[in-house]
């Protein structure tokens, strides 16, 4: 009696999940897969007038990329990127979402409001007015690193400068998610633990190191997947901002990706430069997961404070 009753049951879940896997099937994996048959062609605009000059590469597009030094540019732009802005923006957020959880400070409404506020911003309004702030004569940062006797900086036209001043902008606007992400996991933390801290003797610095963080664990990894993924899809900030100059210094493969796909009509090689940001996606993910694993799993023996942790 349980076995049919168990495969009906079956049957009445795998109608019910039916439309949404036929949909994700449609508009995920099918245009996922025509995209790698596509970067498997020299699909170029000579291709979008005749069909019959479309050709199959293989993987010459792939190799290309490897031989390219524009891509390895790229790349390391990118790597840079995500290196300086990636740390930075996570312990914003963290340091942000303490100051609001903190039961003295005052108007934390007004604070959050604010510190959201970037998050939900044009991403392009942003790049157009902090490409104002960067100017080198009419700038409000130069006008103020004037007002300290340091002369003007050409903060979006030196190569050195150049990415610093792109991260800068891109940490202020998106720090506001993960700092939300930290609140939420903050409030959740059981009061009894940080009782049980205060009744042991232990002072706020003890409590953040063997309460909070230990406690934030998990958080810390999704965040820190979303950022690194946030970071490495860098575009609008260079596009808007310095045009991926200057000297290809702000240069990044989503960047180097639209060049090739829409002003050089490569779509080819321009899909190869999608499937390979891809591929270092999908390997962060993976680590950042098996991380995530051990985390879990350590938890329990690890997280919250015990009775003479001090002693």
């Amino acid at each position: 009696m349980r076995a049919p009753r168990q495969s009906r049951r079956s049957g009445v879940a795998l109608a019910l999940v039916a439309p949404a896997l036929a949909a994700i099937a449609v508009f995920f994996f099918l245009p996922v897969g025509a995209a790698f048959l596509l970067s498997l062609t020299d699909f170029d605009l000579y291709a979008i007038a005749n069909r019959e000059n479309l050709r199959f590469v293989g993987i010459d597009n792939y190799t290309r990329l490897l031989g390219d030094p524009l891509f390895w540019r790229a790349l390391v732009n990118t790597a840079w990127f995500a290196l300086l802005a990636g740390p930075l923006t996570i312990a914003l957020a963290l340091g942000a979402a303490l100051a609001l959880d903190a039961r003295m400070l005052v108007g934390r409404s007004f604070f959050r409001t604010a510190f959201v506020v970037p998050v939900i911003t044009t991403l392009v309004a942003v790049a157009v007015v902090w490409r104002y702030l960067y100017h080198p004569r009419a700038g409000l940062l130069n006008y103020a690193l004037g007002a300290i006797g340091v002369g003007p900086i050409d903060w979006l036209g030196d190569p050195t400068y150049a990415m610093p001043a792109i991260a800068l902008m891109s940490i202020w606007k998106g720090f506001g998610f993960p700092m939300l992400v930290f609140l939420a996991s903050l409030q959740a933390i059981p009061e009894r633990l940080y009782e049980a801290a205060r009744i042991d003797g232990a002072g706020r610095w003890h409590q953040l190191c063997w309460i909070t963080l230990p406690m934030l664990r998990p958080t810390f990894v999704f965040v820190g997947v979303m950022t690194a993924i946030g970071a490495l899809q860098l575009f609008a900030e260079p596009y808007v901002m310095t045009g991926g100059g200057p000297a290809d210094s702000t240069l990044s493969l989503v960047l180097l990706m639209y060049r090739q796909g829409f002003r050089w009509w490569n779509l080819g090689p321009a899909t190869a430069v999608a499937f390979v940001l891809f591929a270092i996606m999908l390997a962060i993910s993976a680590v950042t997961l098996r991380q995530r694993g051990g985390v879990d799993s350590a938890a329990p023996a690890n997280a919250g404070w015990r009775p003479g942790a001090l002693r």
